[in-house]
C-alpha cells in the first residue's frame, strides 16, 4: 500500500491571479536538511515561479527554512532549486512558456511515497475584472448552498 500524499505548503495566491492550465508533477532536487525543513513544514511558494533554461526546469523563490537543529552546513533558504520532470514533459513546458502572457507556477509541494513533488501549472495573468467575477462566483455559490442547507433543516 502506498503512502498518503502529505501536503506541505500551496500557493493559494496563484489561482487568484492567474488561471491555471495544465498542471504537471515535478520532483525537486533538494539537499538533506532541506528535506528536514519540508516535512517539518517549513516551505512558503508565495512569489515562486519556475523558469525553463537550457533544457532544464527551476524554481525560484521558493523559500524553505534553514533547518533548525541542521549545523552550519544548512541550505540557503531561497536558492535555485532543479525540477525533475520528463524530457518531453520539459519541451513542452517550454513551448507553452514561449507564448506571451503565459508563465510556469507553482502551486503546492507535498511528499508522495516519501518523495518531495512540486505541483507546477502553466498560467495566464488575470485581469482585475476576471478576479472580481470569480469573487461574485463564489461568493453566489456559498449563498446558494446557505439557503439549501437551511431549506433541507426545515424539512
Amino acid at each position: 500500500m502506498s503512502d498518503p500524499i502529505k501536503i506541505v505548503t500551496t500557493n493559494r495566491k496563484a489561482r487568484y491571479n492567474y488561471s491555471i492550465g495544465d498542471t504537471f508533477e515535478a520532483g525537486i532536487a533538494l539537499q538533506g536538511t532541506e528535506v528536514k525543513s519540508l516535512r517539518a513544514g517549513k516551505a512558503n511558494l508565495q512569489d515562486a515561479y519556475c523558469r525553463v533554461e537550457r533544457g532544464e526546469v527551476f524554481l525560484y523563490n521558493a523559500h524553505i527554512s534553514p533547518y533548525e537543529l541542521g549545523t552550519h552546513f544548512n541550505h540557503e533558504p531561497l536558492r535555485v532549486r532543479k525540477l525533475l520532470l520528463h524530457r518531453r514533459e520539459i519541451r513542452r513546458l517550454e513551448k507553452e512558456t514561449q507564448q506571451k502572457g503565459s508563465t510556469l507556477v507553482p502551486l503546492k509541494i507535498y511528499f508522495k511515497n516519501g518523495r518531495a513533488k512540486v505541483e507546477i501549472g502553466i498560467a495566464r495573468g488575470k485581469k482585475q475584472y476576471d478576479k472580481r467575477a470569480d469573487i461574485a462566483e463564489r461568493e453566489s455559490k456559498r449563498r446558494l448552498e446557505r439557503v439549501t442547507r437551511r431549506d433541507s433543516y426545515r424539512e
